[in-house]
């Protein structure tokens, strides 16, 4: 495979991923409606990531956040589901991906089936950590890549250099999202099953903290998914970002002002703050937990930032 320099995007983009807690429809509606109508961000990620029993609860709401988003000028993406449990679930998905009027992101692999060379974004819930598999999910119809969150910034350049026709978006803020699993670890904190989990996870907007035996901040769970405790910061100089061909950066929905948190990011990509004031501003928001950086320089991902 050819390695060219990666391209240089002329205006780096700012993109909002889809919400993985779960919040109320009124929650939900009034969050997407700040959104439209006061963050700078360009594109907005929308639908039910994590598990596929929230989303009747939630899916009229999420459909009316769509068009309050499109009306106000948004670049709106439907995510697809990351780990369909059931019959119900697959369907949805399928339902979701063989659309061809949405853009939209898979987050399964199996999903792919029903895209049918439509083009669509791969999330970072996908296991791409090299070229080789950013290609041929480009020849499937890929358009752009969100990488694995855990990946270092000179692995994600080295992707934009060797597939250079592949849009690059950096998960740059946000509890980072590590892992799934077939059990619900909010319902067994709570002595149910995950049958008849009574939706506990609503409990807590952020996901649930996990520390650990001597009481140290280790983990945040959110119904089936696992989170850091650490809220993951991408305060990289938007040089930098060109350079490696990265053509945006993903904000990861909380119950902080991410308002607020957007446009601290686009002054950061305008240069009109450097790395350091963006840290001072996120920390001045009460994020929920420490904010670090290790995984940037393939570090551990707790290293402060």
């Amino acid at each position: 495979m050819t390695v060219t320099p990666a391209a240089a995007p002329a205006r780096l983009e700012l993109a909002l991923g889809p919400l993985f807690f779960h919040w109320s429809a009124v929650e939900i509606g009034d969050f997407y409606a700040r959104i439209a109508d006061e963050a700078p961000v360009d594109r907005v990620y929308v639908g039910e990531v994590v598990c596929g029993k929230r989303a009747p609860l939630v899916d009229k709401a999420l459909a009316r956040a769509g068009e309050r988003l499109t009306a106000a000028g948004k670049t709106v993406v439907w995510s697809s589901l990351s780990l369909p449990a059931n019959r119900r679930d697959r369907d949805a998905t399928a339902l979701l991906v063989a659309d061809a009027s949405r853009r939209v992101e898979v987050n399964d692999m199996g999903a792919l089936f029903h895209r049918a060379g439509q083009p669509f974004v791969a999330g970072p819930l996908l296991n791409v950590y090299n070229e080789a598999a950013a290609h041929e999910l480009m020849l499937k119809g890929c358009e752009r890549l969100c990488p694995p969150v855990e990946m270092a910034l000179e692995d994600v350049g080295a992707i934009a250099r060797r597939v250079p026709a592949l849009e690059i978006e950096l998960f740059a803020f946000g509890r980072a999202p590590l892992a799934l699993s077939g059990r619900c670890y909010h319902a067994r904190d709570a002595g149910l099953a995950r049958d008849s989990c009574r939706f506990v996870c609503d409990r807590d907007a952020d996901g649930m903290a996990v520390t650990t035996l001597d009481g140290q901040n280790f983990l945040a769970v959110n119904g089936v998914q696992t989170l850091s405790h650490g809220v993951h910061v991408a305060a990289v100089p938007p040089v930098q970002l060109r350079d490696l061909g990265i053509g945006a950066l993903r904000l990861s929905p909380h119950s902080l002002d991410m308002v607020a948190v957007a446009a601290a990011f686009r002054a950061l990509l305008d240069d009109r703050i450097g790395p350091d004031g963006l840290l001072a501003t996120l920390n001045a928001l009460n994020p929920p937990g420490a904010l670090v950086s290790g995984y940037l320089t393939g570090a551990p991902g707790s290293r402060a930032a």
